[in-house]
């Protein structure tokens, strides 16, 4: 009797052991082997994609994205969606262009955008945290709104940067052997990775999208920090159009068309839940370079750009199928 009571209880094999560890991680397993899959296979098909310049190259073209797709990741861990930031991308890649056509100081030009991205954050945040619109509609609403205040500004012309100032330095420039925007995005990425898992504030913004009534329970200001993640939104939508317009020499109320699907792919396909309450950095980050590595190498290997469009998002459902289908399962296996 005491033999059989010192044998252990149906111990697990090493392999569910190794899912019991890695089952957490599992979806940003899985896009960590689709984006190095994928470059593989650019590799291979195209001399150029390994290149240091076309990485370079890469890594300057996907920093919008990211910057985007990080405040993006907040805001889809509420549970809500921001549609406006395409929007909000071209209106400010266009105002800074008059602002500065203007004579308005480039610094002072900077700072003004990043506040009118913040405001217009806040105000849409207002509307979904104080007032219970659904994001979706708030959002949507801004989408076509935004857009329009653009074009009226502009008349539907490009506004030239003049070049060789400070401002363009933030999309052509260099420090440290890279593009200044990859600096930036990186940078963003630093501080959405400790914001989210080492603050209060990323457990607060978690908690909120797992069960909002809960946390307004035990005291969280769920209203508050609903309403902060559409200002961080709109902040990194405006500076990402100041790292477009920078990098064009342009101001265009066409820019960023489509800007809104990529963001919101990039963060998905990284493995952070749409309903809410869990979310990703490090997923986001492999999911716009996902993106990123997929268009540019389908570029390179001289596919159609009337076909890159519908190859990308095939195979950004197909992963996240699968993302969702097995590796989930692996993790439900526990």
């Amino acid at each position: 009797m005491s033999h059989e009571l010192s044998m252990p209880r149906t111990p697990r094999t090493n392999a569910l052991r190794l899912i019991d560890h890695l089952g957490p991680q599992a979806q940003i397993l899985a896009i960590a082997l689709f984006f190095i899959a994928c470059c593989l296979v650019f590799t291979f098909m195209t001399d150029v994609f390994a290149t240091t310049g076309n990485v370079l190259n890469l890594l300057r073209q996907a920093a919008p994205n990211l910057i985007v797709a990080i405040a993006m990741t907040f805001v889809i861990t509420t549970g809500g969606i921001d549609l406006s930031v395409g929007s909000i991308v071209a209106l400010t890649n266009a105002l800074a262009a008059i602002l500065l056509q203007q004579g308005l100081p480039w610094p002072l030009t900077i700072l003004a955008i990043l506040l009118v991205g913040g405001l217009v954050g806040l105000i849409q945040g207002w509307f979904i945290a104080y007032q219970g619109i659904p994001a979706f509609i708030v959002t949507l609403a801004g989408l076509s709104i935004l857009r329009g205040v653009a074009l009226l500004m502009t008349q539907g012309f490009s506004i030239p940067i003049a070049s060789g100032t400070g401002f363009t330095a933030l999309g052509r420039g260099w420090f440290l052997g890279m593009p200044a925007p990859a600096i930036l995005a990186i940078l963003a990425a630093l501080a959405g990775l400790i914001t989210l898992s080492r603050t209060v504030y990323g457990r607060h913004i978690v908690a909120i999208g797992a069960n909002s009534e809960a946390a307004r329970r035990t005291g969280i200001p769920t209203r508050r920090l609903t309403a902060s993640v559409y200002v961080m939104s709109g902040t990194a939508a405006a500076l990402a159009g100041i790292v477009i317009a920078a990098r064009l020499g342009s101001g265009s109320s066409n820019a960023a068309v489509g800007f809104e699907l990529d963001v919101i792919a990039a963060v998905v396909l990284g493995g952070t839940a749409l309903i809410g309450g869990r979310g990703t950095i490090v997923g986001t980050l492999l999911g716009a370079l996902t993106i990123a590595c997929i268009g540019n190498g389908l570029i390179l290997i001289h596919i159609s750009p009337f076909f890159t469009q519908i190859v990308t998002g095939a195979v950004i459902l197909i992963a996240i199928w699968l993302n969702t289908r097995l590796f989930s399962k692996l993790g439900r296996r526990r």
